[in-house]
């Protein structure tokens, strides 16, 4: 599988995925085998995101909607990294036969992590480009859009060489990485303060009466 898997595929993927009618609200993923699942899920929760982050910062609405997108993003990031721990299983199972040499380097950033920040960069090209096409902006605005598309196409292209380097010297003994669990703690009512504290409470209120 990881002799048919680099940057590329992933790059042309997130693009494409922005472009398909309807998506990410309609959710259509063709090539459902080994990581590619795990990569759209990733990558529509990253869109989605992207929209109820723009969502949260309105001025315009009652707090009771603001408070409806915080939690559509907890979830939403939660998905979100729970995809980038299932890219990294399914990769380093593919590299399970690989024995690292004795001067292997350990790398920080999983490949899984990387995916999830290629998606980022290319949801910031996408809308960053929209940004530069807008007829109703003013010349300067455009320009600092079209300069900073510069910037992020840069940006994704180091990242990828970074992708594509790491997932050759894993192949080759030379590097490797670990699925590192994120745990977060604010969506889980054991072990978030807030949530236990107010279900105790809660209980008790309930007894009581």
């Amino acid at each position: 599988m990881l002799d048919e898997f680099d940057a590329l595929s992933v790059l042309r993927f997130h693009d494409n995925k922005l472009g398909e009618a309807g998506w990410p609200v309609d959710a259509h993923n063709p090539m459902a085998d080994g990581p590619w699942r795990w990569i759209e899920t990733n990558h529509r929760c990253n869109s989605l995101l992207w929209d109820e982050e723009d969502k949260a910062r309105r001025t315009d609405v009652d707090a009771a909607v603001i408070a409806t997108s915080k939690r559509l993003i907890d979830q939403y990031n939660q998905r979100r990294n729970d995809a980038v721990e299932a890219i990294d299983e399914l990769i380093l199972a593919e590299l399970a036969g690989v024995h690292p040499t004795t001067d292997a380097r350990l790398s920080s950033e999983t490949a899984g992590a990387m995916i999830d920040r290629l998606s980022i960069l290319s949801l910031k090209l996408f809308h960053m480009a929209r940004e530069a096409r807008r007829s109703d902006a003013g010349a300067e605005h455009v320009a600092a859009c079209s300069a900073k598309l510069q910037r992020l196409g840069v940006q994704r292209q180091d990242l990828a060489s970074c992708l594509n380097r790491l997932l050759s010297d894993a192949q080759a003994g030379g590097a490797y990485f670990k699925v590192y669990r994120q745990f977060k703690m604010y969506n889980d009512p054991a072990l978030n303060p807030y949530l236990y504290q107010a279900a105790r409470n809660g209980g008790a209120a309930g007894a009581a009466s």
